[in-house]
């Protein structure tokens, strides 16, 4: 049963742990599965995040951010997700084209249909099956991917993290704005234990693979 679930929201918002969550309680229930994440995925894509995350890439102008977010999608599509769909398995994503029309669009205020062209060319027109917004107020967000950092002793916030509370406030709208536009959106309140996180996506889950198993 080949299908490409992507996982979005803004900083924060719990997509690793409901990603780490999802792929665990699936592979119990004999599902062929597949995790990964944007940017990187793969080696190549992971050289790009970190030029994209890093804190010492400040000077990077917002099209140079755009076209590397497309370079390494274009590589992560073709190594991973597209070879993991052709053998029949679940593919869930941290983030995909969403993040970029909701940051780069939204948040830097780049031009939307730049942004879907060079998707469509990184992607060759993939598009996920089921896109899960996980979504929270951004100074909640903020507040908690901070908090992560220095629980877990990560050092300095990447480079998105570092940006204002306006910004970050952009791309949550852009998100909604994305969502109330496309039927494969569902949205996620993403507050909350990470428990109760879980629950409210196996409820959309769950419905939507036994609808695409018959």
């Amino acid at each position: 049963m080949a299908l490409f679930i992507t996982f979005e929201g803004i900083e924060g918002s719990g997509k690793t742990t409901q990603i780490r969550l999802l792929a665990e309680r699936l592979g119990k229930a004999g599902k062929a599965v597949v995790a990964t994440r944007e940017p990187g995925g793969c080696p190549i894509a992971d050289m790009v995040r970190q030029i994209l995350l890093s804190p010492g890439s400040a000077a990077l102008v917002p099209r140079a951010e755009l076209l590397l977010y497309a370079a390494a999608r274009a590589q992560h599509v073709d190594e991973v997700i597209i070879p993991a769909l052709k053998e029949g398995k679940i593919v869930l994503c941290d983030r995909f084209i969403d993040a970029t029309l909701a940051y780069q669009g939204h948040g830097r205020r780049l031009d939307a249909s730049l942004i879907d062209r060079l998707n469509q060319l990184a992607t060759g027109g993939l598009s996920p099956d089921l896109t899960l917004l996980l979504d929270m107020p951004a100074e909640k967000g903020l507040r908690r991917a901070r908090q992560r950092n220095e629980d877990q002793n990560l050092g300095n916030e990447d480079r998105f993290e570092q940006e204002s509370l306006a910004f970050h406030s952009r791309v949550r709208q852009g998100y909604l704005f994305l969502a109330e536009g496309q039927d494969r959106f569902r949205r996620i309140d993403a507050e909350g234990s990470a428990e109760e996180v879980a629950r409210r996506i196996a409820a959309v889950v769950d419905p939507f693979l036994e609808q695409h198993s018959s």
